[in-house]
This record gives C-alpha cells, structure tokens and sequence, in this order.
C-alpha cells in the first residue's frame, strides 16, 4: 500500500521539543519533494516547512523560523521535523505530504497537486 505515515506528535509543555516522522510505504520518498503543513481547529491547513528532494532547498514559515528545523534521511525513507521551543499556537494535526517535481525544489503550498498525505498526528502545546 502506497502511503505516508506521520509519528511523533504528542501533547508537550511550552517550551518544550517533540520531533515529527513522516515514513514512506511502498514507494521511494527521494522522489519526491516533501511538505510539513498543519491544521489547528477552526482555522484552514497551512504550510510549515518544506525540502527538496536532495535536502538542498529548505523554507519554513515566519511563524518557526529559528524554532523548526526540516530534514530527509532518504535511506531511512523518512523526512523529520524537529519542533523546539513549542508555543501553544503550534497546537494542531501535522501532516506531510509528497509532491512530484522535475526540478530539486519545494513549496508550501496546499493547493498544489500531492501525490499523497499522510493521515496526520496531533500535537498539543499546553501546561
């Protein structure tokens, strides 16, 4: 089955760290650009991070500039999110998903056509 598979999200206290996974199955993830986006209640999905397929293009949004930190370990077929300093605003369901490029880029965009979502893991910011 092809598929992403998100892990690692879990309920931390300000300040804290957690690190997201986001694991291909049945396919080679080192085709594929790969974005971290996030949706908290009420409020439309949007992008967090993105990398190219070669790790040389990275972005992050304003809002985790300094704070996240996007990486692929491609032999592991998996992408990472390392979330420090964690705010209660970064309270959401993280998700990653595959996008098809013929060029080493990426973006963070919803609309664009993936390939696959993963199904999401909830993190939860809160004392």
């Amino acid at each position: 089955q092809l598929q992403l598979v998100e892990s690692g999200g879990g309920l931390v206290q300000p300040g804290g760290s957690l690190r997201l996974s986001c694991a291909a199955s049945g396919f080679t993830l080192d085709d594929y650009a790969i974005g971290w986006f996030r949706q908290a209640p009420g409020k439309e999905r949007e992008g967090v991070s993105c990398i190219s397929r070669s790790g040389g293009s990275l972005k992050y949004d304003d809002s985790v500039k300094g704070r996240f930190t996007i990486s692929r370990d491609n032999a592991k077929n998996t992408v990472y999110l390392q979330m420090n300093s964690l705010k209660p605003e970064d309270t959401a369901i993280y998700y990653c998903a595959a996008l098809s490029l013929g060029h080493d880029m990426c973006f963070m965009i919803k609309s664009l056509p993936y390939d696959y979502w993963g199904q999401g893991t909830q993190v939860t910011v809160s004392s």
